[in-house]
């Protein structure tokens, strides 16, 4: 997802304590979701992860509905098209597909064995994007500016990886709800599913992973003149 943790400008006290506290607790909240997801594939199987953690995720992915506030109301630095984007996304998911057909998540009824694994594989794509995210950026709003090192590769590189298999998984979940939506919905939010993963989530998806990639390009581009500046100053 988009930065969501970098202050607008230089802030105050409360507005950077509020940061650390959202982001520290959004951390440990989907350090408890990708804990469920593993204890349940570890015990019982992927049919069973959506009822250890689908009511769970859901709650804690509509938390980051936050983020579009803060990227609206100049909280963060973060674009608000693209911060929309994602957390719209994920809405349309926890809400809009599992929150209505469970049995997709779980591999039955309408859903097979691969809706379940795709589901399993969604959540861990997210949940550890996530820990990883909102903890950098605890801890870079609570050290100045100077977050672990490890994290910062992470934060960086592991989305090259994580979002294609989350992109892709929760496509294969949109796919799969086509049919059940015309009667356990209306006809017309099928044609809607139709249409959001066939047309709109292609060029999403690139709009999404080419912004991660200009990201990532920034920073590195920035730590490495900020680099050549203190080996100058030396």
């Amino acid at each position: 997802m988009a930065d969501t943790a970098k202050p607008a400008k230089k802030t105050s006290p409360v507005k950077n304590g509020y940061l650390i506290l959202y982001n520290a607790v959004s951390a440990v909240l989907w350090l408890t979701v990708l804990g469920r997801v593993v204890g349940a594939n570890l015990t019982t199987g992927p049919q069973l992860v959506y009822p250890a953690t689908g009511e769970f995720c859901k709650w804690t992915q509509t938390l980051a509905g936050m983020e579009v506030l803060h990227s609206l109301l100049g909280v963060v630095r973060a674009p608000f098209f693209t911060t929309f984007m994602q957390v719209f996304s994920r809405y349309a998911i926890v809400w809009g597909i599992t929150g209505l057909f469970p049995e997709l998540a779980r591999g039955r009824g309408a859903g097979d064995s691969y809706s379940s694994l795709a589901y399993t594989s969604m959540l861990c794509a997210w949940s550890i994007t996530e820990v990883i995210r909102y903890s950098y950026f605890a801890l870079t709003l609570s050290s100045g500016g100077r977050p672990p090192a490890v994290l910062h590769w992470l934060r960086y590189h592991t989305f090259f990886v994580l979002y294609p298999v989350g992109i892709s998984s929760e496509a294969y979940l949109i796919w799969r709800a086509v049919e059940p939506a015309k009667s356990g919905v209306s006809p017309l939010y099928s044609t809607i599913l139709f249409g959001y993963v066939a047309l709109v989530y292609p060029p999403s998806a690139y709009i999404m992973y080419t912004h991660m990639m200009a990201q990532r390009r920034k920073v590195f581009k920035a730590a490495k003149a900020q680099k050549g500046s203190d080996s100058k100053a030396k």
